[in-house]
């Protein structure tokens, strides 16, 4: 007989339970808001239900499983369930719960039911532990997004860049996936220092230079899926940011070979004047961010772009 074991993790947020409720709603903002979330990938994406593969480090490493979510704003209630889950988990379902408090406040709920693949005591106690790390980080993150007392778009926002290729997808793509070349291939880049212990799962370290000659060291784990996209979350990142998340895609459309940069990021607002200067606004940070990263996601791309018509195939 399956024995189906429960965990409850519960906060109380100064802000109104819609705020909260959104935040959770919208996946493509985990990344760069929960710290355990790497990448979402969507399957099915409905207006109150959805279907996605997932990424996170749970207990030191990363991995994946899918996920069906049914969305009820109404009774502000999210419950998913996992289709296909990751050892030791047998199987995995919950939900998150927004109860209104007096005062604008919310209690925040996330529930977990689960079923290991045995009832070893060291097992179980693995499950647990992650359950326990990960699930008071998620809503810590929350609070302190919904907290901040301004609109969440002045703070959490994504922006893309196109570039055209006229050799292959697959060459572009190579040239990502080969980050620890990166020092001799990019002129932003001056370290880079790669790893792959496990097939499609990299750790990327890395110092890079902005155009106002500023150095920063950024830590970040990808996840590749050749040849199409790699997506990446960055682990240690510059000082104004809180979250910073991002996507490779590169695919031959009817209109040719494109490869596109996605990132979303969040502001840190008590960094803002301290790096941008007394009188800063998130505003300012938002131009400078979108500029700065934007322009070395484009250096990459161009240099990808010439490497793949110079070599015409995904050639490492």
């Amino acid at each position: 007989m399956t024995t189906i074991h429960r965990t409850e993790h519960t906060l109380v947020v100064d802000a109104p339970p819609r705020t909260l409720y959104d935040l959770v709603a919208d996946t493509t903002r985990w990344p760069a808001i929960f710290g355990p979330s790497v990448h979402v990938h969507h399957l099915e994406h409905g207006e109150r239900d959805e279907r996605f593969e997932i990424w996170a480090q749970v207990n030191g490493e990363v991995v994946s499983w899918v996920s069906r979510r049914v969305l009820d704003p109404e009774r502000l209630y999210i419950a998913f369930r996992q289709e296909r889950s990751a050892p030791p988990f047998a199987s995995m379902s919950g939900g998150w719960l927004f109860r209104a408090l007096p005062g604008g406040r919310t209690e925040v709920v996330l529930r977990h039911r689960f079923a290991a693949l045995d009832e070893d005591p060291a097992t179980l106690e693995r499950i647990h532990r992650a359950l326990d790390r990960n699930s008071p980080q998620e809503l810590a993150a929350l609070a302190r997004i919904a907290q901040l007392g301004t609109d969440v778009e002045e703070v959490v926002f994504s922006f893309t860049d196109t570039v055209p290729l006229t050799g292959t997808a697959a060459a572009a793509y190579a040239f990502v996936d080969r980050a620890d070349l990166w020092a001799e291939r990019l002129p932003h880049v001056s370290r880079a220092r790669l790893t792959e212990d496990v097939p499609g799962i990299q750790t990327l370290e890395m110092d890079t230079v902005t155009a106002d000659g500023s150095a920063h060291r950024t830590r970040s784990v990808r996840v590749c899926r050749e040849p199409s996209w790699i997506a990446y979350k960055q682990l240690e990142m510059p000082r104004l940011l809180s979250g910073h998340s991002g996507l490779w895609t590169f695919t031959d459309g009817p209109d040719g070979p494109v490869a596109v940069s996605r990132h979303t990021v969040a502001i840190d607002p008590s960094a803002v004047e301290e790096v941008l200067g007394a009188g800063a606004t998130l505003a300012d940070a938002r131009r400078y961010l979108r500029e700065a990263l934007g322009r070395n996601s484009l250096t990459t791309m161009t240099h990808a772009a010439a490497y793949a018509q110079e070599h015409g195939s995904a050639v490492r």
